[in-house]
C-alpha cells in the first residue's frame, strides 16, 4: 500500500501541501476569511487528481456561541448569533442573531429572515444561494476564464478551475461550543493521547449550512462539524489504522458502490475512529491489519443493518439516521459482507487496486508508481506557487525547474510504455499557466 501512494511520507507530504495551499489563500484575504481543505485531500489519502477538492469558506467577521456562553468575550466587529438546538436533532441547531457587528459580511446580511417573533434568523439555505455567489466573484478575480462555477450540490457551491480542478466549496460559520467539546474530551479512550485531545478541542468547531432531511426547520438549520478537529485525529492514527480506513473506503467505493450516499467516506472515517478509540494501542501492526479490516467489515454491517452508527463527535447524533437505504440494497449489501469476511485475506482481491498491485511485477509497479508520486509533488509544488506572493523573478525560475523535470517524467514514461509494447495514446495532457496533467 505504501508503494500505491498511501505510505506515511507521501501523505505527510500532501497534508503540508494543502495547508500551504490554505494558508496563501487565507492571507490574500486580509483577514476576512479562513480557507480549510477538509475531507481526503487534507488527510493525505488521496492523490491531487484523484477526486474533488473539499474546502471551507470560513467568515471571520461573524460567530456563533453555544448555549450559555458569555458573548461578551467575542469583540464588538464580530456578529454574534446564539445557537438553539432544543426542537433540533442532536448536531443540528437554528441561529438566532444576538448582536450585529461593526463590520456585517454581506453573506450574513442578505441570509438573515424573520423567525416570526421579530427576531434575526440565519437562514442556511439562503446562505448557501450567497455562497453562490461569492465563489463566482472570488473566482472572477483570480482566475477569470480559466474557471468555471456549476449548480448547486446540497450545501457546497462547485466549480472547476482549468478544466480539472474540482473544487466542492462550503459556506460555514466560526461555532464556540466549549461544553460539546468538554464532553467528547472527557470520554475515557484508549486513543488518541491527551496532547492530541486538547489540540482537537482547541481548534473548536464550526456549522455548515445543512439542515435534518424532512425537517420542519431544514431550511434554517446548521450542522455541527469538527472538521479542523477531524483532519488532526486521521493525521494521529496508526499506520495500520489509516491502512484499515484506506481498505474500507476502496470497500465502499468498488464493491458496495452507494449510488446515493447511503454509506459515505464520513460513515468509514467514523468506524476507524471508534475502533481506534476502543481498542489498546499494541494491538494494532501490520501482522493485525486483516483481522481489524474484519472488524471494520463488522461495523459496517452492523451499522447497515440496523441503520445506527454514533457520530464520533458527538454520538447523540445517529449518523445512518437520514440515509436513504432501502430494504433490498440493505440485504444486498449484507450478504456481501457476509462473503467478504468469509473469504478471510482473499477479500482484498475484490478490490481493484489492490489486485492489480498484487498480480503487477515489482520492479515496474514500483518503477511507475515512484514517477507518479513524484508528478503529484512537483505538481503541489507548482499549485502552491501559483498563489505565492514574493520575488517573481525567483519564482519564475523555480517553476521553470519544476516544469522541467515534470515534461522530463512525461518523456520517460512514454518512452518506456512504448518499449515495453503499450499503447500510447496521450501520456500527459497539458494546461495552460503550467498546469501538466498526468493520465496514467
Amino acid at each position: 500500500m505504501n508503494v500505491l501512494g498511501y505510505g506515511p511520507h507521501i501523505r505527510q507530504a500532501r497534508i503540508d501541501a494543502y495547508k500551504a495551499f490554505d494558508r496563501r489563500l487565507t492571507t490574500g484575504e486580509d483577514g476576512n476569511v479562513t480557507w480549510i481543505t477538509t475531507g481526503s485531500k487534507a488527510e493525505g489519502l488521496t492523490n491531487v487528481q484523484e477526486s474533488d477538492t473539499d474546502v471551507m469558506y470560513v467568515i471571520n467577521h461573524a460567530i456563533c456561541l453555544e448555549e450559555g456562553v458569555d458573548s461578551s468575550i467575542v469583540p464588538g466587529e464580530k456578529s454574534i448569533f446564539r445557537s438553539c438546538s432544543r426542537i433540533s436533532y442532536h448536531g443540528h441547531c437554528r441561529l438566532l442573531i444576538e448582536r450585529y457587528g461593526t463590520e456585517i459580511p454581506s453573506m450574513v446580511y442578505n441570509a438573515l429572515c424573520d423567525n416570526g417573533y421579530g427576531s434575526g434568523l440565519l437562514s442556511s439555505d439562503l446562505y448557501v444561494n450567497q455562497m453562490l455567489i461569492n465563489v463566482k466573484q472570488w473566482l472572477n478575480s483570480h482566475y477569470r476564464e480559466s474557471s468555471v462555477t456549476h449548480e448547486r450540490a446540497g450545501p457546497s457551491a462547485p466549480c472547476t478551475i482549468y478544466g480539472f480542478d474540482h473544487r466542492d466549496i462550503v459556506g460555514a460559520l466560526h461555532f464556540y461550543c466549549p461544553s460539546i467539546l468538554s464532553r467528547w474530551a472527557a470520554r475515557h479512550r484508549n486513543w488518541p493521547t491527551s496532547d492530541v485531545v486538547q489540540e482537537v478541542v482547541s481548534l473548536g468547531a464550526f456549522l455548515s449550512p445543512v439542515g435534518v432531511k424532512g425537517s420542519d426547520y431544514e431550511n434554517v438549520e446548521w450542522r455541527m462539524c469538527f472538521n479542523t478537529g477531524e483532519n488532526v485525529l486521521v493525521n494521529n492514527l496508526h499506520d495500520t489504522q489509516v491502512k484499515l480506513y484506506v481498505l474500507l473506503k476502496m470497500v465502499k467505493n468498488d464493491v458496495l458502490k452507494p449510488c446515493k450516499k447511503e454509506v459515505s467516506s464520513f460513515i468509514v472515517k467514523n468506524i476507524v475512529l471508534w475502533i481506534a478509540e476502543n481498542n489498546p494501542q499494541s494491538l494494532f501492526n501490520e501482522r493485525s491489519l486483516f483481522h481489524w479490516l474484519h472488524e471494520g467489515l463488522y461495523a459496517l454491517r452492523v451499522a447497515i443493518d440496523t441503520k445506527k452508527l454514533p457520530y464520533y463527535m458527538i454520538p447523540e447524533r445517529n449518523l445512518m439516521a437520514a440515509c436513504a437505504l432501502e430494504h433490498e440494497q440493505k440485504l444486498s449489501w449484507i450478504a456481501t459482507i457476509d462473503e467478504m469476511i468469509k473469504e478471510g485475506p482473499r477479500l482484498i482481491l475484490r478490490l481493484p487496486k489492490i489486485r492489480q498491485a498484487i498480480i503487477a511485477h515489482p520492479e515496474p509497479l514500483r518503477w511507475y508508481s515512484g514517477r507518479k508520486i513524484e508528478v503529484e509533488m512537483l505538481q503541489l509544488i507548482v499549485n502552491n506557487i501559483m498563489v505565492e506572493e514574493g520575488d517573481g523573478i525567483l519564482l519564475d525560475v523555480i517553476m521553470h525547474e519544476l516544469l522541467r523535470r515534470m515534461n522530463e517524467i512525461d518523456v520517460e514514461l512514454g518512452m518506456r510504455m512504448i518499449m515495453e509494447g503499450s499503447r500510447v495514446n496521450d501520456v500527459y495532457h497539458r494546461q495552460t499557466d503550467g498546469q501538466n496533467v498526468l493520465l496514467t
